[in-house]
């Protein structure tokens, strides 16, 4: 096998036949070969063979999961698959919430207290969204941080650094656009200066906020518009993203620490003596 290829999978690997099969694939008498005891053998690979030759993501299966990675990696780089899980654990009580929920001005506060006080763990799925949506946001501040410190973000890696900086936006705007959806007293006069807020901006500001209100003030559309800006446009473009940001990732693989310095190879050390 070639260096460059990575080994197939154990659990995609054919069993080794037996000692009396080597030579012999019968018994002399043109029956068929004996399997001895093992009438399920190498059942599993022949599904997985099957399923593999109809799909081919074996190639991209194994460049993911055999691709090298450099010296000295440590545990800050896994804070980017800390982010991709807590985006998973959102998304997942996201849709166990809103099972419950009704985005409506006048049933919102009162399914998120049947929610809270009737369904069955219902508390804890909504704290589990409530609090993984700041987990989501410390984290994905500091895998940006270890990407700027660490250097990650220069050539040929550009492309990359900028959907991440998309990423870190959405993830900002899914935590704002949820924070009204209780519709209580405190979750809309914040949202209001919120929104207010973004009207102050140069250009775009007044129709970014027309457009986040659904009108020129706070009225029964506006839950409507963030339900549907917080469980649909911005979960499906965060998706979207983080499977081109792992892609990237994949392809150009990650950076060595900033203070370590490459291997010279022996022949280029002799000849510099």
């Amino acid at each position: 096998m070639s260096k460059l290829q990575p080994p197939l999978p154990k659990f995609l690997r054919p069993a080794p036949r037996d000692p009396g099969q080597e030579q012999d694939d019968g018994d002399g008498n043109g029956a068929a070969p004996s399997h001895g005891d093992k009438p399920g053998t190498d059942k599993k690979a022949e599904v997985l063979g099957l399923l593999d030759e109809r799909s081919g993501v074996s190639p991209i299966i194994r460049a993911n999961l055999y691709r090298k990675v450099p010296k000295g990696t440590n545990w800050f780089y896994t804070l980017g698959s800390a982010t991709l899980f807590a985006f998973v654990s959102q998304a997942v009580t996201g849709v166990f919430l809103a099972m419950y929920y009704d985005p409506s001005a006048t049933r919102a506060y009162e399914s998120m207290r049947f929610l809270t006080n009737e369904v069955f763990l219902g508390e804890f799925v909504r704290g589990m969204h409530k609090w993984g949506s700041t987990v989501m946001v410390i984290l994905i501040f500091l895998h940006m941080a270890r990407t700027f410190f660490f250097g990650a973000y220069k050539y040929p890696r550009e492309l990359n650094w900028v959907i991440g900086v998309v990423l870190l936006i959405l993830t900002l705007m899914m935590s704002f656009t949820g924070y009204l959806l209780p519709f209580d007293q405190r979750s809309y006069w914040a949202t209001t200066v919120g929104v207010a807020i973004n009207g102050t901006g140069p250009l775009v500001g007044p129709y970014l906020s027309d457009f986040l209100r659904a009108g020129p003030d706070f009225g029964a559309t506006t839950l409507s518009r963030f339900y549907a800006i917080h469980m649909l446009l911005i979960p499906g473009a965060l998706a979207a993203l983080i499977g081109a940001h792992l892609y990237l990732v994949a392809k150009h693989g990650t950076t060595a620490p900033p203070w370590l310095k490459a291997d010279e190879p022996d022949r280029l050390r002799e000849e510099r003596a």
